[in-house]
């Protein structure tokens, strides 16, 4: 099937699969203990943009591999991003009452069981991703563990008042976001069973993605409203967070985003190449993807 030329017709044509292979990987309401499982769809349905799943579905398709086989693994990419969110809107971490526009989920179900609930949604996501082999779950491990996300959050709450250093917030965004997106693209490469090849290119084309999309986030936190991100607008600046704009401000921010989204669209180019049928098969497609990143913001 030829491959759409715009990221928005391949969301369009993927995400109803996505929210169908999440559905049969969560355990039903009524499952005991029914409190944590509805806990667990609270926070899953209705999701965000569903963007690393559909990111593991772009990895498969660069390599050639099978989408179906592609599915599950890029469906456990969801549930262990929404731990993450679901534990830093806690408390002790960002203490955000808002997510998507609903109480976040401490808010509903109570802090005890809000941790509980992300501790269930990471260990459920690496049972999605077990079908794609070792590497792939090695791949998610180190990008979601103390050299990955989780050391990104916690540079991240180290910094927080702290004098904003470039090099100290690129190190942040890489790991507290552009690592799982990263990872999102050579997990599902690897669960496609498409060709075997040297992944460097893939995994820089979502280095770059991964930071342009937390810069476009940053921003948007200082210029965005309420409705528009689903929660409160400022709480970058009130927390006094080590931040693009706080770093270079905000026209910098935008023009390093797009130099970033650029060196994306290059590499977009040579991976297109990987697959039978050449250029055109792909690099539009993956250029559009890295534009995407910085579409709410520009």
């Amino acid at each position: 099937m030829p491959q759409p030329d715009t990221f928005s017709a391949f969301a369009a044509r993927w995400q109803e699969p996505v929210e169908a292979r999440l559905r049969r990987l969560l355990p039903p309401t009524d499952t005991p203990p029914a409190r944590l499982h509805e806990a667990m769809h609270y926070v899953m349905f209705p999701g965000g943009k569903r963007l690393r799943p559909l990111l593991a579905l772009l990895g498969c398709a660069a390599t050639g591999g099978d989408p179906e086989r592609a599915l599950g693994p890029a469906a456990g990419l969801e549930l262990l991003h929404t731990y993450s969110l679901v534990h830093d809107d806690l408390p002790a971490m960002d203490d955000d009452e808002l997510r998507r526009g609903r109480p976040t989920c401490h808010k509903v179900y109570g802090e005890a069981l809000a941790i509980l609930c992300g501790d269930a949604l990471l260990t459920l996501a690496f049972e999605a991703v077990a079908p794609a082999g070792a590497e792939a779950v090695r791949v998610l491990a180190e990008a979601a563990g103390s050299r990955g996300m989780v050391g990104g959050q916690v540079a991240d709450l180290a910094a927080e008042g702290a004098e904003p250093d470039l090099a100290a917030v690129e190190w942040i965004h890489d790991h507290k976001t552009g690592a799982l997106i990263r990872a999102s693209l050579l997990v599902g490469a690897l669960a496609g069973g498409g060709a075997t090849r040297d992944l460097g290119p893939l995994a820089e084309f979502g280095q770059c993605i991964g930071r342009a999309f937390q810069i476009a986030d940053d921003c948007l936190d200082v210029t965005g409203n309420q409705q528009d991100l689903g929660k409160r607008p400022g709480q970058d600046e009130a927390a006094r967070k080590s931040t693009y704009p706080a770093a270079i401000g905000l026209s910098a921010s935008l023009q390093a985003a797009h130099a970033l989204v650029g060196r994306a669209e290059e590499l977009a180019t040579e991976i297109g190449s990987w697959t039978a049928g050449g250029l055109e098969s792909l690099s539009p497609l993956l250029r559009d993807a890295a534009r995407f990143t910085v579409s709410r913001f520009s």
